[in-house]
């Protein structure tokens, strides 16, 4: 149903006049208290009386809507702010019931106006009083009699064109320097040092082709106080540099639940967005693209190489979340990820977070990693997954260093082969370091919050997290040598 501002005379319209606010009727209050149900039912009466429609039914009100062209501000006043001009609509009516009681508030609104420019004019012209009183200091040198001297009437201070020539530099040049501290495009674009900082991308062309992949997908309102690239900064800063929320409230200059509402929004955004960078590749490219570290000693039929690491958690509540995410390894609670990379280095699987309690092996029969395996494959693990039956059902094969539990001393073949085993598995560790390293939200102690969900696929706060860090890193240099 299209709606149209309710004003007579007014034709702004809901959905094409884009650059118009559209608010409805005000609500009677009645669970505040019985001067509160007062006030919002004069506030609703006066909006009814300033629209001054006898078709407007009970039935229609609730669909009727005033344009912002009907307010001096272009939005309501609040409910308590009864001397404010905006209490209601003034603007436009239509008729002239209200021209007279519009008018006095006008007068007022007008006087309000000129107070504050007065108040300004004042302090700009005592700002370039101490400027040009001091103009020794800044300039070096007495400036020429005879160059043309200029006015000015509000501070009655002489000064000539070198001084102006001067502000001008100096306001350039503070101008420069508030852009680099910025988060803008422009101050990113010429620094891949600073882009690399605080995203963990390589450069700015990296960062602006992965921009380009969510932008679209990224909601648009005039409202919003912050650009979209400024949006998806929050996001990349958060992850890379794991700055509080009030730290990078004052770094934007917003408020800290608009930066919290703007992490949460892009997390949901960028996870869907980036997914595809995280693909279990085919086998024939994994043979043609095989490392010769990996070619030496197992030929061409490694296909991943896992592992798993665990990010610290605060204590939940819950006496059964407490036990479940409790690692006897790190002596915390935890939660557990599970990743997969290819011999080329590149993360090729990362499951979502298993409480810090499960083992390796039974992350790894039930996260569906093993759904991925064609016959003939070969998997490299640590000591800790003995999976050597789940995997044999894929008709594939592990392979993980030998065990010196009850032997006084290894075999000259146990010890080749884990020699072989562990020059090529501390790939996968030094991939899950370099994922720590970049995205040092992965190395702090991460709320309880974020292991709650709402979404339909049951995915978390730091299932998105740890999908997003890994979909980054892939995008930078490979860490594993190919020759």
């Amino acid at each position: 149903m299209v709606n149209f501002c309710a004003i007579v005379g007014c034709s702004n319209r809901i959905g094409r006049d884009k650059g118009k606010s559209f608010f409805r009727l005000p609500k009677v209050i009645t669970h505040q208290g019985e001067e509160t149900k007062k006030l919002s039912e004069e506030r609703r009466n006066t909006w009814l009386a300033r629209i001054s429609r006898a078709d407007l039914s009970t039935e229609k009100q609730k669909n009727t809507r005033v344009c912002s062209d009907h307010f001096v501000s272009g939005t309501p006043a609040a409910l308590y702010d009864t001397k404010n001009t905006d209490w209601a609509p003034s603007l436009g009516l239509g008729h002239e019931k209200c021209k007279v009681v519009a008018s006095s508030s006008f007068d007022r609104y007008e006087r309000a106006l000129k107070r504050k420019r007065q108040r300004l004019d004042d302090d700009q012209s005592k700002h370039y009083s101490v400027i040009l009183h001091n103009k020794k200091e800044y300039l070096g040198e007495q400036q020429n009699s005879v160059e043309p001297v200029f006015k000015d009437v509000s501070c009655q201070t002489e000064f000539t064109c070198d001084d102006l020539c001067q502000l001008e530099e100096k306001y350039r040049l503070a101008s420069a320097k508030l852009s680099k501290l910025s988060f803008s495009e422009e101050s990113m674009k010429c620094d891949d040092k600073k882009t690399s900082t605080y995203t963990g991308l390589p450069n700015f062309v990296t960062l602006a082709a992965v921009f380009n992949l969510v932008e679209p997908y990224m909601p648009s309102s005039q409202c919003n106080v912050l650009t979209k690239f400024q949006q998806f900064m929050i996001l990349l800063i958060r992850l890379r540099q794991n700055l509080s929320l009030e730290d990078l409230a004052y770094r934007f200059d917003v408020s800290k639940s608009t930066v919290s509402r703007t992490f949460l929004r892009m997390l949901d955004i960028t996870v869907v967005r980036l997914s595809f960078l995280i693909k279990w590749p085919e086998r024939e490219e994994l043979r043609k693209t095989m490392p010769n570290s990996f070619r030496q000693h197992f030929g061409t039929k490694v296909t991943v190489v896992i592992d798993c690491f665990e990010v610290f958690i605060e204590k939940p509540l819950s006496l059964l979340a407490r036990a479940q995410t409790f690692s006897n390894y790190k002596h915390h609670n935890t939660v557990k990820f599970l990743i997969g990379i290819a011999p080329q280095g590149v993360i090729t699987y990362i499951s979502k977070a298993w409480g810090g309690r499960a083992s390796d092996k039974y992350i790894t029969e039930n996260s569906g990693i093993l759904d991925n395996l064609q016959p003939g494959d070969i998997i490299l693990a640590d000591r800790g997954f003995n999976i050597e039956e789940s995997v044999a059902l894929y008709y594939a094969e592990v392979k993980i260093p030998a065990f010196t539990r009850g032997k006084k001393q290894l075999a000259a073949k146990d010890v080749e082969s884990t020699r072989k085993i562990a020059s090529v598995r501390i790939q996968v560790e030094r991939v899950i370091g370099l994922v720590r390293r970049k995205y040092r939200i992965l190395q702090s102690k991460l709320p309880t919050d974020y292991l709650s969900t709402e979404d339909k696929d049951g995915m978390t706060t730091i299932d998105k997290i740890a999908i997003i860090a890994c979909a980054l890193t892939n995008t930078c240099n490979c860490i594993v040598p190919v020759d």
